[in-house]
C-alpha cells in the first residue's frame, strides 16, 4: 500500500493529515521530531513525504538536504505557517518538490499528494532500451526503479523533478528530447509548464553531475533543438 509520511510536532495536524491520507485509502505513518523522522523515513520508506519547516531540534530545510545527500528522492512537500518568498525559496533549493502553506484545504493537501505519486510512479516505470534497470555512461549511473543518480559511486542529491527529467534522456541516450517533449512526459498539464522550467533544470542537474557545467560532456544541448544524453564519453 502507498505510504504516506508526515513529520510534524503538532499532534492536530497529526491527526489532520492521518485522516485525509486514510480516508484516501493510504497508509500513514508520522514522527514529532526531525531526527525521529530520519529514522523512521529510513526504515519505513515511505511514498510521499510531509514535511513541517519549524521542528523542535532539526529544521525541515536541513532535513531535505539530509534526504537528498543520502540520494533518496522520495517527493518532498514542506508545510509552513510562513508563505513569504524566502521561506519558499530556502525550501525549493532544499530540494523540496512542494510547498503548501498553513491554514490549508484537505482537498488541496490530497491533490497535491495523488498528482506528485502519478508523476512518481509514471518515471519510476520509465525504462531505456531492453528494459535495463539502470543506464551508465562514464561515471554516471542512473537507476530507474530506485529513483537514484550516482556520480563515481557516489549518491546525487537530485530532487525527484530533476531525477525524471534525468531518467527521461537516459530512457533513450543519444536521442534529443526538445523542452515541449520534456514537457509532455513529465508535467500532467503541459499548457500550465513553462518551458524556461526545462532549461533552469537542465542548469541545476549539469551543475551536479558535470565536471565542468559550462563544457557539459554527459547532458549536452543540441543547438535549437533540445538536449539528450550521451550514450558514450
Amino acid at each position: 500500500m502507498t505510504k504516506i509520511m508526515l513529520i510534524d510536532d503538532d499532534e492536530s495536524m497529526q491527526m489532520l493529515v492521518g485522516q485525509i491520507v486514510g480516508r484516501a485509502g493510504y497508509d500513514f505513518c508520522c514522527a514529532a521530531t526531525g531526527y525521529d523522522g530520519l529514522a523512521m523515513l529510513r526504515a519505513e520508506r515511505p511514498d510521499f513525504l510531509v514535511l513541517d519547516v519549524m521542528l523542535p531540534d532539526i529544521n525541515g530545510f536541513d532535513i531535505c538536504r539530509t534526504i537528498r545527500a543520502e540520494g533518496r528522492m522520495v517527493p518532498v512537500m514542506f508545510l509552513s505557517a510562513k508563505g513569504d518568498i524566502v521561506d519558499k525559496s530556502v525550501g525549493f533549493r532544499a530540494g523540496a518538490d512542494d510547498y503548501l502553506v498553513k491554514p490549508f484545504q484537505p482537498e488541496e493537501l490530497l491533490l497535491r499528494i495523488e498528482a506528485h505519486l502519478r508523476r512518481h510512479e509514471a518515471q519510476a516505470r520509465t525504462r531505456p532500451r531492453k528494459n535495463a534497470a539502470s543506464f551508465r555512461v562514464g561515471d554516471l549511473e542512473v537507476f530507474f526503479g530506485k529513483y537514484e543518480v550516482r556520480l563515481k559511486g557516489r549518491p546525487i542529491a537530485c530532487t525527484s523533478r530533476e531525477f525524471e527529467v534525468l531518467a527521461l534522456l537516459a530512457s533513450d541516450p543519444g536521442a534529443v528530447f526538445s523542452r515541449r517533449q520534456i514537457m509532455a512526459k513529465l508535467w500532467e498539464d503541459e499548457s500550465s509548464a513553462d518551458p524556461n522550467t526545462i532549461t533552469v533544470l537542465v542548469r541545476k542537474i549539469r551543475e551536479k553531475i558535470e565536471d565542468d557545467p559550462s563544457k557539459p560532456k554527459y547532458l549536452l544541448t543540441v543547438w535549437r533543438v533540445g538536449y539528450k544524453l550521451a550514450d558514450c564519453i
